[in-house]
C-alpha cells in the first residue's frame, strides 16, 4: 500500500511538472508566434522593459500578454469548475454551462445592449462585463434554490439545462425587437474569444480565479470525503448540505468569470478534468485540483494559438477549436470506460 501511493505521489510530481513545462513553453509561443513574429531571444527583454524594439514591445504588452494571461486564468477557472460539478454530480458530463450560466449572462448583456442603452449607442465593455456577472449571479441564486428543494443529483442536472433553454428563449426573444448593431455585437461576444482582454481586466480576473481556485484547494479534504458518498462524508464530520451550496457556488464563479471576460467557451470543463486524472491515475482532489488548473491553462493556451494563427487574419471562435479538440476526448473517454 505504501509503495502504491509512493508510486502515485512520483506519477503526480512528473505529471505536474510535465504540465508546468508545456505552460511556459505554450506561453512563450503565443508571446512569439503571429502576424508579427517575435523571436524568441527578444521576449526576456521586452518583459524587463529593456527591448530596443518598440514595435515589438507594443505586440507583447498591449495584445499578446494579457490575452495569453487571460486564457491561462480563464482555462484553469473553466477546468477546475467543470471537476467540481462532475465531483458534485457525480457525473462524467456535468459542465460549467449545465448550470445555465452562460445562456443568463448572455440574457442581461443583450437585456442591457437592446433595451438599455438604445440603437444608436454602443455597449462598452465594462459594461458588458458587469451585465454577464449579474446574469451569471441571477442564474447561480436561481439554481441554489432550486437545489434546496431537491435531493436528486440527476434532477438538479435537468434543472440547470431548463433554466438554460429559459434564458436562451428570452434571449432571442430580445434579438427579435433589436437593431442591426446590437445583434452583431452580441453575436461576437456570444462566439467567445479570450481577445481584448486589458491589464484592468487581467487584474479582476486575476483576484476573482485565484482567490476562488485557493478556496477550493482549502477544501480538498472534505472533498474527498464527498466522493465517497454522502454517508461517508457525514460520517468524516463534513455538512452535507452546507457543503453542496459551496460546490455549486465556487463552481458557478469560476465559470460566471469566463463567461463574463470571454464568452461561452465549450468542452474545457468537460474534457480536461477526465484527460487529468487519466495521467494522474488518481482522483483526490489535493492532486487534481492543481493539475486541472495546469491542464486547463494549458488547453486553452494552446486552442487560442490555434484560433488566432492557424487562418489568419481570420480569427476562428475559441469555442469552435475547444470543441474540435474536446469532444473528441470525451467520446474516446467514455467509449474507453463502457469496453472496462
Amino acid at each position: 500500500m505504501a509503495y502504491d501511493e509512493s508510486g502515485r505521489a512520483a506519477r503526480y510530481r512528473a505529471v505536474t511538472t510535465l504540465l508546468a513545462v508545456a505552460l511556459i513553453v505554450l506561453v512563450g509561443a503565443n508571446l512569439c508566434i503571429g502576424s508579427v513574429l517575435v523571436p524568441a531571444d527578444h521576449i526576456p527583454g521586452i518583459l524587463s522593459g529593456g527591448a530596443a524594439n518598440s514595435m515589438e514591445s507594443q505586440v507583447i504588452w498591449e495584445i499578446r500578454l494579457p490575452r495569453v494571461l487571460s486564457a491561462v486564468l480563464l482555462g484553469g477557472a473553466l477546468s477546475l469548475s467543470g471537476f467540481l460539478l462532475q465531483t458534485f454530480f457525480n457525473n462524467p458530463i456535468a459542465d460549467p454551462f449545465i448550470l445555465g450560466v452562460s445562456s443568463g449572462a448572455k440574457f442581461i448583456v443583450a437585456l442591457t445592449m437592446i433595451v438599455l442603452l438604445g440603437a444608436n449607442q454602443a455597449m462598452s465593455s465594462p459594461a458588458m462585463v458587469a451585465a454577464a456577472f449579474l446574469g451569471s449571479l441571477i442564474t447561480i441564486g436561481f439554481v441554489l434554490l432550486i437545489a434546496r428543494r431537491i435531493s436528486s443529483m440527476a434532477m438538479l442536472i435537468v434543472a440547470g439545462v431548463m433554466v438554460g433553454y429559459i434564458c436562451s428563449a428570452a434571449t432571442n426573444f430580445l434579438i427579435a425587437f433589436a437593431d442591426d448593431q446590437s445583434i452583431v455585437n452580441l453575436h461576437n461576444w456570444s462566439l467567445g474569444s479570450f481577445s481584448g482582454s486589458s491589464w484592468d481586466d487581467i487584474a479582476v480576473i486575476a483576484v476573482v480565479v485565484i482567490t476562488v481556485s485557493a478556496c477550493v484547494f482549502a477544501i480538498s479534504k472534505p472533498l474527498s470525503a464527498f466522493q465517497l458518498g454522502e454517508a461517508y462524508a457525514k460520517s468524516a464530520g463534513v455538512n452535507v448540505e452546507r457543503f453542496r451550496v459551496v460546490l455549486v457556488l465556487l463552481a458557478s464563479m469560476l465559470s460566471a468569470c469566463v463567461t463574463a471576460f470571454a464568452g461561452p467557451v465549450s468542452f474545457v470543463g468537460i474534457a480536461v478534468p477526465h484527460l487529468v486524472k487519466s495521467a494522474l491515475k488518481s482522483s483526490k482532489p489535493i492532486r487534481v485540483i492543481p493539475a486541472c488548473f495546469l491542464g486547463g491553462a494549458i488547453f486553452c493556451a494552446g486552442c487560442d494559438l490555434i484560433a488566432r494563427t492557424l487562418f489568419s487574419p481570420v480569427e476562428l471562435s475559441i469555442s469552435a477549436v475547444t470543441a474540435i479538440f474536446g469532444a473528441p476526448v470525451v467520446i474516446a473517454l467514455m467509449l474507453k470506460k463502457r469496453v472496462r
